[in-house]
């Protein structure tokens, strides 16, 4: 070998060497880009190592090799609680754990399971769980202070889509409109949810007042099949499985999936306190994708089985596979004597568009959950992390979105998010009527 070589070779740098220098190249071709041409021409005279010592007395070059090397960062809480209701609308959330999503992305979390909405929320608000499974207007009203004392929740991820049913007693079954419904009475999971918003929805439409010409009242999800066998209510808007599951049971029938009113309405979420993301940003940051990861991973019809097989026992959903299969495949029994094929009879979609926040909120406006003057789209922003989302999605190869807010048809009319207030003034039913 000839000494020159030789000479080369000792002094090739090393990997981590020729890192930080690509780093340095980089941040000054930046600075240099950003320049006057007057400027420019006197900071390239600097020369390229002086340049780079110069920017370094006043930007944090090796916190940004670090950054760079490492771009998602280390979690500094890996031991996680994640509270949950034992309903299909979880399901990202649930088989993260089983199906091995959570320690896929550095994180040894587990789940724990709440009897219903109102203890998930003060688990929440309490420090009790580090993150919830909630409703997707449920982040909404904490932060408003509607139904609790207002604290900053941040909602990351959308985690079902579609997933709902309006279930009757089968003594019902001769009932086709909302004007058959007169005198019922309902039970949805939570006064803040997509449920008793939808449920409202569909029964105004038909010319029935829900605070007037039926009862709604609040019933936590696994108490709901037995309610209904016991005739306390004639039906619910509610998650499943328990919707397939008063059909299991022979006592109830599938009148209508949700998506029938709103095709792809969100249903449920993975939040977290603005304090938690901003106290524990890499943990937040392993543990939002590792939610998006699975919940990409539960659109995919072909993992629907795998999955109910997942969160079928007793310390997730405790309900039979059968049933759990119906739901996740949309191959399902109706309760009248059909066999139904809707295969995005639920589905799963992380993404939480600002639109479906300000559907929410003309919602709680309409029904007196939300009082004077709100301004949607900053609420929806401030709370909806769509940007934020799309971001974890690209990293994990998954595909973005080319806007946060869209038009969304509800029972054949066009909701328009830019016309937010006139929306809520367009109804003739609402609460003052």
């Amino acid at each position: 070998m000839h000494r020159e070589e030789k000479s080369v070779i000792e002094h090739r740098p090393t990997s981590e060497e020729y890192f930080d220098r690509t780093v340095e190249q980089a941040v000054v071709s930046a600075v240099l880009r950003a320049a006057g041409p007057s400027r420019r021409q006197f900071l390239a005279g600097l020369g390229g190592a002086a340049l780079a010592t110069l920017i370094a007395e006043v930007f944090p070059l090796g916190r940004l090799k670090v950054f760079a090397a490492d771009p998602v960062g280390k979690p500094e809480k890996k031991d996680l609680s994640i509270g949950f209701i034992p309903i299909t609308c979880a399901t990202p959330i649930i088989m993260a754990e089983p199906l091995g999503f959570y320690k896929k992305h550095g994180l040894n979390a587990s789940v724990k399971r709440a009897a219903g909405w109102a203890m998930i929320r003060d688990w929440a608000i309490n420090k009790e769980v580090d993150a919830a499974h909630m409703l997707t207007p449920m982040p909404l009203a904490i932060t408003l202070g509607a139904g609790s004392v207002p604290v900053p929740f941040y909602m990351p991820a959308v985690e079902n889509i579609n997933g709902q049913a309006i279930t009757l007693h089968i003594k019902h079954k001769d009932a086709k409109t909302a004007a058959d419904m007169k005198g019922f009475r309902f039970c949805v999971p939570f006064d803040y949810s997509m449920h008793n918003y939808l449920l409202r929805y569909f029964l105004a439409e038909g010319g029935i007042h829900p605070d007037k010409d039926v009862q709604i009242r609040v019933v936590p999800p696994p108490e709901m099949v037995a309610n209904l066998k016991a005739g306390n209510v004639n039906g619910y808007l509610a998650p499943d499985p328990f919707n397939q599951r008063a059909v299991y049971e022979n006592v109830g029938f599938i009148f209508k999936l949700s998506k029938e009113i709103w095709d792809r309405h969100p249903c449920c979420a993975f939040t977290v306190s603005k304090e938690f993301a901003t106290t524990y940003p890499n943990t937040f940051n392993a543990l939002f994708r590792a939610i998006v990861d699975a919940t990409h991973y539960a659109s995919n019809p072909a993992h629907r089985k795998e999955i109910a097989t997942a969160i079928a026992p007793t310390n997730y959903l405790n309900q039979p596979v059968t049933v759990l299969e119906q739901v996740l495949t949309g191959t399902y029994a109706d309760g009248l004597g059909a066999i139904k094929k809707v295969p995005d009879r639920i589905d799963f979609d992380p993404y939480p568009w600002h639109s479906m926040a300000v559907w929410i909120l003309t919602q709680m406006k309409r029904w007196g959950h939300l009082k004077g003057a709100v301004n949607y789209k900053q609420v929806a922003e401030q709370v909806y992390l769509a940007a934020d989302c799309d971001r974890i999605a690209k990293e994990l190869g998954y595909q973005t979105h080319k806007a946060t807010s869209t038009s969304h048809t509800i029972m054949g009319k066009v909701f328009d998010p830019n016309r937010a207030e006139a929306y809520v003034k367009s109804f003739k039913i609402h609460s003052m009527a």
